[in-house]
């Protein structure tokens, strides 16, 4: 059943709605004195409804916080009169989206909005309100051309060393009309137009903070100090706060804040800095046209003594571990724990024995067992020269296979893209047309660009990875080429951080054998073409082996498969061994790796220490280890 509508009967009559930009640019009483002129001079075909009283706003009409203009509004829905009358569209206001959304809100309602300079222009037929759009699209343009001329003017007066906003606490703004200038010259007219404006210490509040640098500068006096010190003599900041005050809890609170933002403040040292949307000047680039409380070294030595109370040292740690943070035990059930690094028997022996071990348990691993295993595994990897074209060629196969999805993804983006623009299209047109209200259009409109820019970055995302995955491959390969030789030669903390780039996991048994490296893209993808390598060549993924051996996600095109251990793997059953999981074996690895080995190269396998392979060959070079 359809809710039955509120009708609104209006009080016949009119009423003026007059608008000034501010007090300062314009007399206001003047400048509506001349609207009421032309209301009554223009609009006298309207002369025979009564009067019902005025509306006047001094405030910018770019803004739609206007206390009069909210309440024209209010007594319109209340009907409480039929007729708004006013002299000009930018008169009612400057923002072409609230003005007419605020027009066809009255025109539904049966009120009858009209302009002096336009009387016969009728905001309820089509053709009238399209050209009264333009007209309150030129008022906009206008207030933003003169917008750009402000913000010039300003400009130009900073670069000129003056001052055009408001002056910080100890120093005031001061003006004087031209025409009280004695000497007034043609420069200095042209200069100044008809006020000459500057800034000056305050004699009042100058001495108060140049009390609270001499504080600082002492530097053994800390911000509270200071603001105890100047609320002892009864200083005030400028709004007449009190530097201590009592908070809710009756708790004393000090205006840290606001005294360490002056303290900050270049100004007070004569120079001008602004960061903004208008322009960037650096510090002690650009004097300024007025007396320092403090000069340039007294002010630098007071953000020195303000840095090195901010400066937290950072804790210097007591010991070093190599794998602190990525060394896990894996259970017989394939459960995996996080071990944890402690040195507990500092009184018997002079440095203690350091361990990864699981708090409160008996497993404890002595790091260097751990470390020099490790050390073997970065050594183990290594990349033939002759073939880095093949690994190359075949991760680019991999790409075109294994993401194809990300052309059915750009797809879908852009077309969410689309339908995204197109709903902030159709959001403008029901706020311009249909009279939707300000905030609720604000609000929607930075929810759907939000949106768009969401798709945006996944959009673009998707169209690099594929050249970011190429880069870091090559850049995987020169590390490999390169990590048993120089690893060694690096400094511990510099060999762990090192490790934190290529390992996100060290995985070990309850023995304390590493079992695997589990990389991080892209030295995962490496060993993931190692274990497809067939008859001597790299073969590409099919989509088979991809649902087969890829892990749940698929990070920079590196597919997660487990290294193998040198020495062998930890299978028992020989069969099982040599039919199965011989492909995975470190022997296997070897041959597929390590480049072809010249006449006379013998490699032995050492079955006594499983863990560590023995080369020995007797070349023109020596004997390769």
């Amino acid at each position: 059943m359809p809710q039955n509508k509120r009708v609104i009967t209006n009080l016949p009559g009119y009423v003026t709605y007059l608008r000034t930009s501010s007090e300062e640019v314009q007399a206001p009483e003047r400048s509506q004195d001349a609207q009421i002129r032309d209301i009554q001079a223009r609009l006298a075909a309207f002369c025979n409804l009564p009067d019902l009283g005025e509306y006047r706003d001094n405030y910018t009409g770019t803004s739609a916080d206007r206390r009069e203009y909210q309440r024209l509004l209010t007594h319109a829905r209340q009907g409480k009169f039929s007729h708004v009358f006013t002299a000009t569209p930018d008169r009612f206001g400057r923002d072409d989206v609230e003005a007419l959304r605020a027009i066809d809100e009255m025109t539904a309602i049966g009120i009858q909005v009209r302009f002096a300079t336009h009387p016969d222009l009728d905001p309820s037929d089509p053709d009238d309100r399209l050209y009264l759009n333009i007209l309150f699209g030129m008022a906009r343009r206008e207030s933003q051309i003169i917008g750009k001329r402000v913000i010039g003017g300003m400009l130009s007066k900073l670069l000129k060393g003056d001052w055009p906003f408001l002056a910080p606490d100890g120093y005031r703004n001061r003006e004087i009309r031209l025409t009280e200038i004695g000497d007034l010259t043609r420069e200095k007219y042209l200069r100044h137009a008809r006020y000459k404006r500057w800034v000056e210490q305050d004699p009042e509040r100058s001495p108060i903070w140049r009390y609270a640098w001499d504080l600082l500068l002492q530097g053994n006096v800390s911000l509270e100090d200071i603001c105890e010190a100047l609320a002892a003599r009864g200083y005030r900041l400028r709004n007449g706060t009190p530097f201590i005050y009592k908070n809710s809890y009756g708790k004393h609170q000090y205006h840290l804040s606001t005294l360490s933002r002056i303290f900050h403040n270049w100004f007070y040292a004569g120079w001008i800095v602004v960061e903004n949307g208008m322009t960037s000047i650096l510090p002690k680039t650009l004097r300024g046209n007025w007396e320092p409380i403090v000069n340039t070294e007294e002010f630098e030595a007071g953000l020195a003594i303000l840095a090195t109370r901010d400066r937290k040292p950072m804790p210097k740690k007591k010991n070093f571990y190599l794998l602190q943070g990525i060394l896990y035990l894996e259970k017989v059930d394939g459960e995996q724990i996080k071990l944890t690094c402690s040195r507990p028997n500092l009184r018997r022996t002079p440095n203690g024995t350091t361990y990864y071990c699981i708090p409160s348990s008996s497993t404890n691993f002595p790091c260097d067992m751990i470390d020099s295993q490790v050390i073997e595994h970065l050594r183990a990897c290594q990349v033939a020269p002759e073939r880095i074209p093949e690994i190359r060629k075949a991760c680019v196969t991999d790409l075109n296979r294994v993401v194809f999805r990300h052309v059915r993804d750009e797809a879908n983006l852009s077309r969410a893209l689309e339908r995204a623009k197109e709903k902030e299209l159709n959001l403008w047109r029901a706020f311009t047309e249909f009279g939707m209200q300000a905030e609720h259009y604000a609000k929607l409109a930075r929810e759907y660009q939000d949106e768009q820019n969401r798709i945006q970055f996944a959009l673009t995302a998707i169209q690099r990875e594929n050249k970011d995955r190429i880069t870091n491959l090559d850049a995987a390969l020169a590390i490999i080429a390169e990590i048993g030789d120089r690893f060694v030669r690096q400094s511990p903390p510099q060999q762990r951080e090192i490790l934190r780039h290529m390992i996100s996991r060290v995985i070990v048994n309850q023995e304390g054998r590493v079992l695997r490296l589990d990389f991080v893209p892209p030295f995962t993808y490496l060993r993931q073409m190692l274990d497809r390598e067939g008859d001597g060549a790299l073969q590409p993924l099919t989509r088979r082996g991809l649902e087969k051996k890829t892990s749940d996600s698929v990070a920079g095109c590196s597919l997660h498969i487990p290294q193998c251990v040198p020495g062998g793997i930890r299978t028992p059953g020989p069969l099982l061994r040599r039919q199965m999981l011989y492909p995975l074996s470190y022997r296997h690895i070897l041959r597929v790796i390590v480049a072809p080995l010249p006449e006379g190269v013998k490699i032995e396998f050492d079955p006594v220490h499983a863990s560590r392979l023995t080369f020995q060959a007797q070349t023109r070079r020596g004997i390769l280890k």
